[in-house]
């Protein structure tokens, strides 16, 4: 390989037990919605997860479309998990917590499974469908339990849905009252188009340019969060429209090993390019060649710029007649 190699030791394993979500939020990632029927075959989940233990990866994600709508299902797969050593996250709108004896339920029951970490997502698109209550519920049974718990905000420019009014809210400050030393996180995460030529609004300085390329690093994800989705394809990162990117399929696990598949992406120059600087340095590199291409101001989340790296015709054009000499300066000035 011509680049690095990444360890098992250092990926999480991404499995989307459904892309059928309670939830059907503009711009979803994986364009999930309560008519999308796809499942995961258990048979399949099973070998993922076994294959990932006998890798030495880090642990495993449940993510989706909305995965506790798979019910027993899941919860069978998180003990065989469990039972292999390996830590579970799950990532969910929190539907099932509609009131606090429901979420303390669905709570046990999930820590029962072997939950170590829960990351509940809400914001303006998510809490149309899922009520701000139901976060709160379940973020109290969640930290009452022990269990390490995320609440992972969506952030564009106008929204009455924030990391601040969450912190803000009564019904949270009330938890943090009686459990003040609770693994207790909020974040924001910017809420991205899957569409590379539309422009979403987001705060000051919070959309990539020259002013703030710098503070952008590589793909945290492509190599180090191969996903499973719910059709049995694999790819490379747990990225936003994967679904959607010929690319970033490498892959079927009804076919070929989760490693195997990520074995040859990782030999991929464009995919280590992507893990190396990131989306956006590229973007920008593109524009030093074409200044036709645009990107400033374009893009907050590097997804939305990744994809625009393998839909835009010029994009591509210049990658394929001068990136892989790029590529090899920067590996090369890596190396020095």
């Amino acid at each position: 390989m011509n680049g690095f190699e990444v360890h098992t030791a250092e990926k999480y394993l991404c499995i989307m037990p459904t892309f059928q979500c309670t939830a059907e939020c503009t711009h979803c990632g994986t364009v999930s919605s309560p008519r999308d029927d796809t499942w995961l075959p258990d048979d399949l989940m099973n070998d993922a997860i076994d294959e990932a233990a006998a890798a030495g990866f880090r642990g495993i994600v449940f993510t989706g479309g909305e995965p506790t709508l798979a019910g027993d299902k899941l919860f069978t797969a998180m003990r065989r998990a469990a039972l292999r050593g390996l830590p579970l996250r799950i990532v969910t709108n929190g539907h099932w917590a509609a009131g606090e004896e429901s979420a303390a339920r669905w709570i046990e029951n999930l820590v029962s499974a072997g939950l170590s970490e829960i990351n509940l997502s809400t914001g303006d698109q998510h809490s149309r469908f899922v009520s701000l209550d139901n976060i709160f519920h379940a973020t109290r049974a969640s930290v009452a339990a022990g269990v390490a718990t995320v609440i992972m905000v969506e952030c564009v420019r106008e929204r009455s849905v924030s990391k601040e009014a969450v912190e803000s809210d009564v019904r949270f400050r009330a938890i943090l009252d009686d459990y003040p030393y609770a693994p207790l996180t909020v974040l924001e995460s910017v809420w991205s188009p899957l569409s590379p030529s539309r422009v979403q609004e987001y705060p000051t300085n919070v959309a990539v340019a020259k002013t703030n390329l710098a503070q952008r690093r590589g793909c945290e994800s492509i190599f180090l969060a191969p996903t499973v989705q719910p059709d049995g394809r694999i790819s490379p990162c747990c990225g936003l429209g994967i679904r959607f990117v010929p690319e970033l399929q490498i892959g079927n696990i009804g076919e070929v090993t989760i490693l195997k598949a990520s074995s040859e992406a990782e030999g991929d120059f464009l995919k280590q390019w992507i893990h190396l600087e990131g989306p956006e340095h590229i973007l920008a590199w593109a524009a030093t060649i074409d200044p036709s291409i645009e990107w400033e101001n374009m893009y907050a989340h590097h997804c939305q710029a990744c994809i625009r790296l393998f839909r835009d015709q010029k994009v591509r054009k210049v990658i394929a007649e001068r990136g892989a000499a790029r590529f090899a300066e920067l590996v090369e000035s890596e190396v020095l």
